[in-house]
């Protein structure tokens, strides 16, 4: 195969493979939770969204209208996560 026809394969063989890339790692993350519940009080504490496509929940601060912390589906462990880190916080400063 001469050069020149190598070339014109080249271009179009390596758009295929990003394409193929891509959509591989599309199917591979999942979720991508961009459509999330209106925030949900648990208690005094703590707030959270849920993922409306998957069901994963995120710990929420009303104060900054954002998302904190891991995503998990046990609600009970990301309070439990987000208690442990306020513990150490507090040990740090004082």
């Amino acid at each position: 195969m001469s050069r020149g026809r190598f070339r014109r394969w080249l271009w179009p063989f390596g758009i295929a493979a990003a394409g193929v890339g891509t959509a591989a790692a599309v199917l591979l993350r999942g979720c991508w939770h961009t459509h999330m519940s209106w925030p949900t009080r648990y208690d005094d504490h703590y707030s959270y969204r849920v993922c409306t496509a998957c069901g994963i929940k995120r710990l929420f601060n009303p104060k900054s209208f954002r998302g904190y912390g891991p995503y998990g589906y046990d609600l009970h462990e990301l309070m439990a996560r987000d208690r442990a880190r306020r513990l150490k916080q507090q040990k740090l400063t004082a």
